[in-house]
């Protein structure tokens, strides 16, 4: 029998007070929000691997000419990474790696808040290098940022995933978060 209490929301950020109730569905669209995610980016990050691609990913066109043609704000820093060696080097490995890691932590429900954390951060870094306004600010990339923000505040690993398992392993009597509280910013 679903649980018929709703779930109360309470927060103060710079003195605005806002609160709210969420309904006992809200856990099951949470989940489908981080599941949507987590394959978006493991099947983004898989086909960008070498083996199933054929050729090795590189974002160093992409970096140079396509943010200057579409004027993206941060242009300038875009073309000074791809021109820089070395920072191609890791762009280039973090971006698949980056995409798949994040993908199996979602899917999988382990360290949810920091592959949500991660995924935020490069779909800013997508926003700002896919940036077309023509039709407003508010575009994909964007919205799949709030979508990651969502999935780690609501802490989507502890809905069917493996956060919750970890979060309540026990050493020594002690659950794992209480002993090391800062798990809880990256599990969840």
């Amino acid at each position: 029998m679903p649980n018929t209490t709703a779930n109360r929301f309470d927060s103060t950020v710079a003195g605005i007070h806002v609160e709210g109730k969420a309904h006992s569905l809200s856990a099951w669209f949470v989940l489908a929000l981080r599941l949507m995610m987590g394959y978006a980016f493991l099947h983004a990050g898989w086909t960008k691997f070498a083996f199933v691609s054929g050729e090795a990913f590189d974002a160093t066109g992409y970096l140079l000419h396509a943010t200057a043609s579409n004027g993206s704000p941060i242009a300038g820093f875009f073309a000074g990474v791809a021109s820089t060696p070395w920072l191609m080097g890791i762009v280039n490995i973090a971006v698949p790696w980056g995409e798949f890691l994040i993908g199996l932590g979602l899917i999988v429900g382990a360290l949810v808040r920091l592959a949500a954390f991660f995924g935020a951060l490069m779909m800013l870094t997508f926003y700002l290098g896919n940036w077309d306004i023509a039709h407003g600010v508010i575009n994909g990339d964007f919205a799949y940022m709030l979508v990651f923000l969502a999935v780690g505040a609501f802490a989507a690993g502890r809905i069917i995933g493996l956060d919750s398992l970890i979060e309540n392993y026990t050493i020594g009597g002690e659950k794992l978060v209480e002993r090391y509280p800062k798990l809880r910013y990256i599990l969840g």
